[in-house]
């Protein structure tokens, strides 16, 4: 029996090489807008995409034979995961495939914030000599705070250890990992941390978890660092805080709009004490490989083949 696997987002050469080297797959790799695939998924098995397909309730709803969604990566608020479980459909993702790669740039981001070194990067390249305007803080002996002590703020947290760096977590599940982690309240992190990461999914429960009574319960001064989805943060009060001198900095890979073209996004990208880069926490060449790999290998296990 061959199954009709399509891939709608650019998977790691590699891994749809693995793909489609299975003689019980038949796998296709294109990207199909949204009223493409709509029409298109009433064919597929199983569908495999990351972050730039929406997965709707439509386009579900059309699998008439769809077994399995793939999400190449960790969220999967770009999923009606509801909708698929309606019908049966298995949702599968990776979250521990590019969790070394989105903790490497955090403490990239939190690096670049606390030494201005974008700003002092733009000034050299435009004839400036900024050095006294540039003083920064070190890390050494700072406390850090990270929300959301999964796979990716574990990681975090190993490599802030090496800058001697104290730990907070917050998270409902208090798992150290074996990691000299102090688990804390959510109040409690915020009114202590230096430094505060966050590192949770994109769910109600978490959408603008930091908003502006949680900046009101922080220390002057703070660094912000969001590597995980724009809609945690409320961006426009994240703009206050940053512009009243409350957060010291802020270093954001995420929007709560992408790209983030739109007023808002554009007034808090202009500000000097913002450090950004565009969604690219997972895109390494070995966490595209990894990611690409697992979730090949769970959508051939999910089929059966």
């Amino acid at each position: 029996m061959s199954h009709r696997v399509h891939v709608n987002d650019k998977l790691a050469p590699e891994a749809f090489e693995l793909l489609n080297s299975n003689p019980s797959i038949e796998a296709t790799m294109e990207h199909y807008d949204a009223g493409t695939l709509k029409e298109k998924v009433k064919d597929f098995d199983a569908l495999i995409v990351r972050s730039a397909t929406k997965v709707t309730k439509e386009i579900i709803e059309n699998g008439e034979k769809l077994k399995v969604i793939g999400r190449a990566g960790i969220g999967l608020d770009n999923i009606d995961v509801a909708t698929a479980k309606e019908k049966g459909i298995k949702v599968l993702n990776t979250p521990g495939a590019s969790a070394i790669s989105v903790a490497e740039l955090t403490i990239g981001l939190i690096l670049a914030a606390s030494r201005h070194i974008a700003r002092g990067t733009y000034g050299l390249k435009h004839g400036k000599w900024e050095k006294k305007a540039l003083e920064g803080h070190e890390l050494y002996g700072k406390t850090l705070g990270i929300i959301g002590f999964g796979n990716i703020g574990k990681e975090v947290a190993k490599r802030a250890l090496s800058f001697e760096m104290k730990i907070l977590a917050y998270d409902v599940v208090k798992d150290d990992k074996g990691l000299p982690v102090n688990f804390v309240e959510f109040d409690e992190l915020l009114r202590e941390s230096d430094y505060i990461t966050l590192h949770v999914p994109l769910i109600d429960a978490t959408r603008h978890l930091i908003d502006a009574e949680a900046f009101s319960k922080m220390k002057d001064g703070v660094i912000i660092i969001n590597a995980a989805r724009g809609g945690v943060v409320d961006e426009a009060a994240l703009y206050d805080a940053l512009v009243s001198g409350k957060v010291y900095a802020a270093a954001l890979d995420v929007f709560e709009v992408e790209p983030p073209t739109d007023e808002l996004r554009q007034k808090l990208l202009a500000l000097d004490n913002v450090v950004a880069t565009p969604h690219i926490g997972a895109s390494t060449a070995e966490g595209q490989l990894r990611v690409g790999m697992e979730i090949v290998k769970k959508v051939i296990e999910a089929l059966e083949v």
